[in-house]
């Protein structure tokens, strides 16, 4: 197996153009900040940007938690790819990730500057500073699951590698995890209760509102509902839009993800 390292300093862009310089050197396997990443999938690992310390996402990034390394390493195992490619910023820590999932140490080092314009990096670097924005080089569907109640979005990005090649698009994920914030970020169940009867209220058809219950989850809400119709409207097309209507708000405004919503129509008003 070979393995080689991008190296380049906390948000200089490594993740932003991993996956185009995989593909340039026909890499299929990533390992980023605690992932094990395939051609645009997550084999195993836990993301160190879920972390809520800027510590405990460095340990996480190196390996450190035994258990998680030994996740990484048996899927690594198990798959047996010919080569690897290691973010990291230094060459010391690409060294000691490479150890730590028991793979042979780097035996080339690509730099960030080789890949970068001076410009790009300033500009990555100027974005983390000021918006505390990282990527995680996979598509957002892949990490929306672990990332509930995060600020989170996609971006595609064509580019060249320095050399002029071109490359294919690759679409990324923003994050902006919890030890970037000033202070603490939380939403209150209040709040979602007051989007999902505003959601409810202003729906056609609509005479009542009954109980609801919202169940948090690692991962995501599920909402329970009841409601009351007018006479003449169409039950199911009603439920459909409150269903619609309550899961749309939720995501956008609060960012947490909906994991289901039960209508249950429990009154027909004449």
């Amino acid at each position: 197996m070979k393995v080689t390292a991008l190296i380049g300093a906390s948000g200089t862009g490594k993740s932003y153009r991993a996956a185009a310089v995989a593909f340039k050197n026909n890499i299929k396997y990533i390992i980023d900040d605690g992932l094990l990443i395939c051609e645009n999938k997550i084999l195993a690992g836990q993301s160190a940007k879920r972390e809520k310390t800027k510590i405990a996402s460095v340990k996480r990034a190196l390996f450190m938690d035994d258990s998680h390394r030994d996740e990484v390493a048996k899927v690594l195992e198990k798959y047996m790819p010919t080569e690897v490619l290691i973010l990291a910023t230094s060459e010391k820590m690409a060294g000691f990730i490479a150890n730590r999932l028991k793979l042979p140490s780097p035996s080339r080092v690509i730099k960030i500057e080789d890949i970068a314009t001076k410009e790009e990096i300033k500009s990555a670097l100027e974005s983390r500073k000021k918006e505390g924005k990282h990527i995680i080089p996979v598509p957002t569907f892949e990490v929306k699951k672990d990332f509930s109640g995060y600020f989170i979005s996609s971006v595609k990005a064509f580019f060249k590698i320095r050399s002029g090649e071109d490359v294919p698009v690759f679409e990324k994920t923003v994050i902006r995890p919890t030890y970037s914030y000033l202070g603490e970020y939380k939403i209150s169940k209040r709040v979602l209760f007051t989007i999902c009867l505003y959601e409810v209220n202003k729906t056609r058809g609509i005479c009542k509102v009954g109980k609801l219950n919202i169940e948090n989850f690692p991962n995501g809400v599920k909402i329970n509902i009841e409601i009351g119709i007018f006479y003449g409207y169409k039950i199911n097309e009603v439920a459909r839009e409150v269903f619609k209507n309550i899961s749309f708000a939720i995501e956008h405004y609060t960012a947490i993800n909906v994991n289901e919503v039960c209508v249950h129509v429990r009154w027909i008003k004449i």
